[in-house]
C-alpha cells in the first residue's frame, strides 16, 4: 500500500508539473504570436478607424466609391463573420480555460473537450461560409460589370 502511495503521488507531482509547463510554453507562444500585433497596434488601429469611417461612407452613398449592391452586402458580410470569429476564440479560450481548471474531474473535462470541438466545427462553418461568400459575391460583381 505504501508503494502504490508513494507512485500515485509521484504521477500527481509529475502531471501537475507537466500541466504548468505546458501552460507555460502555451503563454510564451502567445505573446512571441502577439508582439508584432501590440508594437504595431497603433497603425493597426488607424488603418482599421479609416476602413471603418469609408464603409460607413460607402453604405450611407455619401461619397463617390462604388455603391454596388454586391460590394456592400460583402463588406457586410465580411463584418459579421469577422465578429462571429471573434466570439468563436472567446468560446474556445473558455473551454480551454474550462479544461485547464477541470482538476481531473472527468465531467468538466469532457464537457471542455466537447466544447472546444463544437468550436472547431463552428470555425470550419465560418471559414466555408466566408471562401463561400466571397466567391459568390466577386462572381455577382464581374457579371454586373
Amino acid at each position: 500500500a505504501l508503494r502504490a502511495d508513494f507512485f500515485l503521488i509521484c504521477y500527481t507531482y509529475l502531471t501537475m508539473q507537466l500541466k504548468h509547463s505546458l501552460t507555460h510554453i502555451g503563454s510564451a507562444a502567445f505573446l512571441l504570436a502577439t508582439a508584432p500585433s501590440v508594437t504595431l497596434a497603433q497603425s493597426v488601429f488607424e488603418t482599421a478607424g479609416t476602413k471603418v469611417g469609408t464603409l460607413r461612407d460607402t453604405a450611407l452613398g455619401t461619397t463617390g466609391g462604388t455603391t454596388d449592391v454586391y460590394v456592400i452586402a460583402g463588406k457586410i458580410i465580411n463584418v459579421v463573420l469577422g465578429f462571429l470569429g471573434i466570439v468563436l476564440l472567446g468560446y474556445l479560450l473558455y473551454a480551454g480555460f474550462l479544461w485547464m481548471t477541470s482538476g481531473g474531474e472527468t465531467e468538466k473535462a469532457e464537457q471542455a473537450r466537447t466544447m472546444i470541438t463544437n468550436a472547431i466545427i463552428g470555425l470550419v462553418i465560418i471559414v466555408a461560409a466566408f471562401a463561400i461568400s466571397t466567391f459568390v459575391l466577386s462572381s455577382l460583381v464581374n457579371i454586373s460589370r
